[in-house]
């Protein structure tokens, strides 16, 4: 089953610092029909101003994948980490047993990116955080694995949590193919149109994904994909 969520239906609010739209309602500030998924509690697509961001806050037992589409994040927290992740990479932070973070667009561009929050698969375990470089051909024409709850998957950064962060990047015209042995996900197409099991689903609309042995999806345009797959059915 596909559960087409178009972008003008998700919540979200603009605050003039940041545009948001949030795919999950969390805290009552989404579209209360946008219900998480398994471990998937939040996916934010952020538009944040140059020159402004968020200030230092405080998180506990959740993880958080940063997936940037364009500009430029930078990260500070109360562990002695600072770190720019760009376009195209990834950040991960685990909240453990407790962490204050600052994130700011120090740039002079508007800073797109996916914000993705996981609950933790364990407690009372030790904060931490971490950036990396993911260049496009890596994923060009297939998904490869960002952040993951597996310690084998690769050069990808580990989560503490029961869940798979995917990319991909697909021409337009090309099919891409994944096995999901009915485990539940969710997927966001960045800038290009696709269809998905015969669902169309434009940009930055969300795609909630159950009880499917296999996904079809075939780029109508260009375009990025970020897939969460759950590793527990």
């Amino acid at each position: 089953m596909i559960g087409h969520r178009p972008l003008k239906t998700l919540g979200g609010g603009d605050h003039g610092w940041l545009k948001a739209k949030l795919h999950f309602d969390f805290a009552g500030l989404g579209n209360p029909a946008h219900t998480s998924l398994g471990p998937l509690k939040v996916w934010n697509d952020d538009e944040i101003q140059p020159q402004t961001g968020f200030p230092q806050h405080a998180h506990r037992d959740i993880e958080i994948v940063t997936f940037v589409r364009d500009g430029a994040i930078t990260h500070e927290d109360s562990l002695g980490n600072r770190g720019r992740t760009v376009a195209g990479d990834v950040q991960a932070m685990s909240a453990g047993t407790g962490i204050r973070h600052s994130e700011h667009n120090a740039e002079t561009v508007v800073t797109r990116l996916f914000q993705i929050w996981l609950d933790t698969r364990t407690s009372d375990s030790a904060p931490r955080w971490g950036t990396r470089a993911f260049p496009q051909a890596d994923r060009s024409g297939r998904f490869a694995t960002l952040a993951t709850g597996e310690r084998d998957d690769g050069q990808a950064l580990y989560i503490d949590a029961d869940a798979r962060v995917m990319g991909a990047t697909v021409r337009a015209g090309d099919r891409l193919d994944h096995r999901l042995d009915g485990r539940p996900a969710y997927l966001v197409p960045t800038s290009g149109t696709i269809d998905i099991n015969g669902v169309r689903i434009s940009p930055r609309d969300g795609a909630s994904i159950t009880a499917e042995d296999a996904i079809a999806i075939t780029a109508i345009d260009d375009t990025e994909i970020v897939l969460v797959e759950i590793l527990t059915a």
